[in-house]
């Protein structure tokens, strides 16, 4: 007798009707892309899902299926007696794996066992791929307003403000964990594959509000090496736009400070700068790797605004449509207390004014 149910109706209020969202596949599996918060307790682990997976193929399907069901029950047994110990009799867990087959079936019997009611994502993973690969085939933000402006303007400062004003924002360069430059790498925290970039970006628009504005900040069709669904890339395309001005040695400044973790890893700096080579003669990568060796932080970041940053910038502006009634800021420091005078300002007026000024 079946004694747990199946779902397909993976939305946010369906998902947070449930006590736990357990993940049941290798760890591998779950690093690449998940529910959102789901928790990992495999049934099998990678070497015990490699070594099964072998067995079957290359010696006996029976022995395979023994030698899996032998691992199953283990790593279910000590699930249970740890991260499963302190649930009460009224937990209610959400159950997948892979496609919805025996490893999640397998897990779910023994919960229902227990005396838990039960869930399973029919289908498993793949159902939770093939909605969130639909949504973004379609879905971005109805009034997108896109923060532009050059490199060391604040604009990504600027996106966090106005989300602490209360603001929506997709933050695209939080969620793909990258900066978005050639120095952008956050080596704290690599970026996701991009199946779990999709499924965050997924989550983050679907419960937007239609009816107010959401705030991104401006990106090329890629952030790092995760690309932007074309639904999304063209809704930036045609959004209103907020353009951020401050001078070079205000946006030097900034970057010192945002880039402090470059400063300390002079093999890592080296290496950013190599990058550029393709783009720039040699003289002038050479004059860069010695003013980075020689600590000249200021300097460095003056030079790369001026011959590699602002020609960029320049360059992809004027492959962009001119659109009427575009805001701008124009900041003369990139402060905390400018930037926070600046969301406010931007919260106020929107994109409709054609200069907004970021005072009390």
């Amino acid at each position: 007798m079946q004694r747990f149910a199946y779902t397909t109706e993976l939305s946010t209020a369906a998902l947070d009707a449930f006590d736990a969202i357990i993940d049941v596949r290798s760890p591998s599996e779950f690093a690449e892309d998940h529910l959102p918060g789901a928790i990992n307790l495999p049934v099998l682990d990678d070497s015990e899902r490699t070594r099964v997976g072998t067995h079957y193929t290359q010696v006996s399907a029976f022995e395979a299926r023994r030698m899996g069901a032998a691992r199953v029950s283990r790593n279910i047994a000590r699930h249970l007696e740890t991260r499963l110990a302190d649930r009460p009799k009224a937990f209610r867990p959400l159950v997948y794996c892979w496609r919805g087959g025996m490893r999640s079936q397998s897990m779910a019997m023994v919960l229902a066992s227990v005396g838990w009611r039960v869930t399973l994502v029919e289908g498993g993973y793949r159902t939770w791929r093939r909605q969130v690969v639909a949504a973004l085939d379609s879905l971005a933000p109805a009034r997108p307003v896109v923060i532009d402006g050059q490199t060391g303007t604040g604009k990504t400062a600027l996106l966090h403000a106005l989300a602490d004003a209360g603001e929506q924002i997709i933050d695209l360069e939080g969620l793909a964990r990258h900066r978005g430059s050639i120095f952008g790498d956050l080596v704290a925290a690599p970026q996701p594959g991009q199946k779990a970039f999709e499924t965050a970006l997924h989550c983050a628009l679907r419960d937007l509000d239609p009816g107010r504005p959401v705030f991104i900040e401006a990106e090329s069709k890629h952030v790092g090496k995760r690309r932007l669904p074309p639904a999304l890339w063209q809704a930036m395309q045609d959004a209103p736009r907020i353009r951020v001005r401050a001078p070079v040695p205000a946006r030097a400044r900034f970057l010192v400070e945002t880039y402090a973790d470059l400063m300390t890893d002079p093999a890592r700096l080296t290496a950013a700068i190599d990058g550029l080579r393709p783009l720039h003669p040699r003289s002038r990568i050479d004059g860069w790797q010695d003013l980075a060796r020689s600590g000249q932080w200021l300097a460095l970041a003056e030079t790369l605004i001026r011959d590699h940053y602002d020609p960029a910038y320049d360059r992809a502006r004027k492959r962009q449509p001119a659109r009427p009634g575009e805001g701008e800021i124009v900041l003369d420091r990139i402060g905390s207390e400018q930037i926070r005078l600046a969301a406010r300002a931007v919260a106020r007026t929107g994109s409709h004014t054609p200069t907004i000024d970021p005072q009390p």
